[in-house]
């Protein structure tokens, strides 16, 4: 197997519509997989053929063709009757899944990526049924799986907590940084920004409670708010905003194009993510990117991926000390320049080539063993 190229099967549904961590996990994985790089052909399933624009950008340069396995409802009755037969098909050596579960039925070897246990360690953030769902594919997934791929240390021993997944089958990929974006000329606006879904455990209501401690000593300042909204009990945004007398000022979309995230990024002076629970968080990666300085909570995926180069607020310091470290982002140019400097020296650290490679070994070594 090892002595001819693989066919390598890829369930890519979050590739399509509006990707989000884990569309954009695999996007970062395919776009270092050209031809240059391995022998190997890629076959991505997908549910129907409105793929993402970026990813419509960059497949021409891959050695890899989309299959279409079409249904109206692409979420784990498709996974689990639809794609075992359509791999089939397809002759797939072996198959990766990025998203936290897999086609059990498949005929190959098959890899996993696991990104965080949320939903083990805290069920009280999901529904009843959904959790259920979740606990059990993740749990099957990783028994089913040659290797399971994670993006931390601290995920890593989640799974190896939750799952009961020995070491030597948990294989780490952390994501890549984005390239450094020239930052535009002149003074960024007040901006405190947010990018990522809506979830109980990122603290949107402490995130606008302070935002709105910090407004009163920043003219002009907004909050924006970028990201579906998954919450469970169900928040919302606007409405506290308005409670706390900052609605004409905090404003909350629940997607935007990668143009868009773009220039909001180039327009921010500080990230905002309070989230007590990632499996990595890539969001406050691209700000710092985009030299825009995060404030994160400080919990100990926070202190492994980011370290100094964040300004890590812990809940001893309560609201009054997460309003103080806005303002200072928001008004003081030092700070600010500092707080750019320690984050755009950690963006080496993190390279798509690198967890590519880890994935694709792990894909070979998959093969090898059927």
């Amino acid at each position: 197997m090892a002595d001819r190229p693989l066919q390598i099967g890829i369930d890519a549904r979050e590739l399509t519509g509006q990707p989000t961590g884990v569309g954009r996990y695999l996007a970062g994985l395919l776009r270092e997989w050209t031809p240059a790089a391995t022998p190997h052909r890629f076959t991505l399933f997908v549910p129907h053929d409105r793929l993402a624009e970026p990813v419509v950008q960059f497949l021409p340069a891959l050695n890899a063709k989309v299959v279409v396995v079409p249904t109206a409802t692409p979420g784990t009755w498709w996974e689990q009757s639809r794609l075992p037969a359509a791999a089939a098909r397809a002759g797939i050596d072996a198959w990766f899944s990025p998203g936290y579960s897999l086609p059990l039925r498949l005929g190959c070897p098959s890899v996993v990526a696991i990104h965080d246990l949320s939903f083990f360690a805290h069920p009280e953030w999901f529904g009843w049924r959904e959790g259920m769902r979740r606990r059990w594919l993740a749990r099957a997934a990783a028994g089913r799986a040659r290797a399971v791929i994670t993006i931390s240390a601290f995920s890593a021993g989640e799974i190896a907590r939750w799952l009961r997944v020995a070491h030597e089958r948990i294989r780490l990929a952390a994501p890549g940084a984005p390239a450094i974006a020239s930052t535009p000329a002149g003074r960024r606006a007040p901006i405190a920004l947010f990018v990522g879904s809506l979830f109980n455990r990122r603290r949107i209501p402490e995130m606008i409670q302070a935002f709105a401690a910090a407004a009163s000593a920043v003219p002009g300042a907004q909050l924006i708010l970028v990201g579906d909204n998954r919450t469970h009990p169900r928040i919302d945004p606007g409405a506290l905003a308005r409670a706390l007398g900052v609605g004409d000022r905090v404003v909350w979309r629940a997607y935007v194009s990668d143009a868009d995230l773009e220039a909001l990024y180039d327009r921010a002076r500080v990230f905002l993510f309070l989230s007590e629970y990632e499996g990595f968080a890539m969001t406050p990666l691209e700000a710092l990117a985009h030299g825009v300085p995060p404030v994160l909570l400080d919990t100990p995926v926070a202190r492994e991926v980011y370290g100094s180069a964040a300004t890590l607020v812990s809940d001893d310091g309560g609201r009054a000390s997460l309003a103080q470290a806005l303002i200072d982002l928001l008004t003081d140019d030092a700070a600010h320049a500092e707080a750019t400097a320690r984050g755009r020296a950690l963006l080496s650290r993190y390279r798509w080539s690198d967890a590519a490679a880890v994935v694709m070994a792990a894909l070979e070594e998959a093969a090898r063993s059927r």
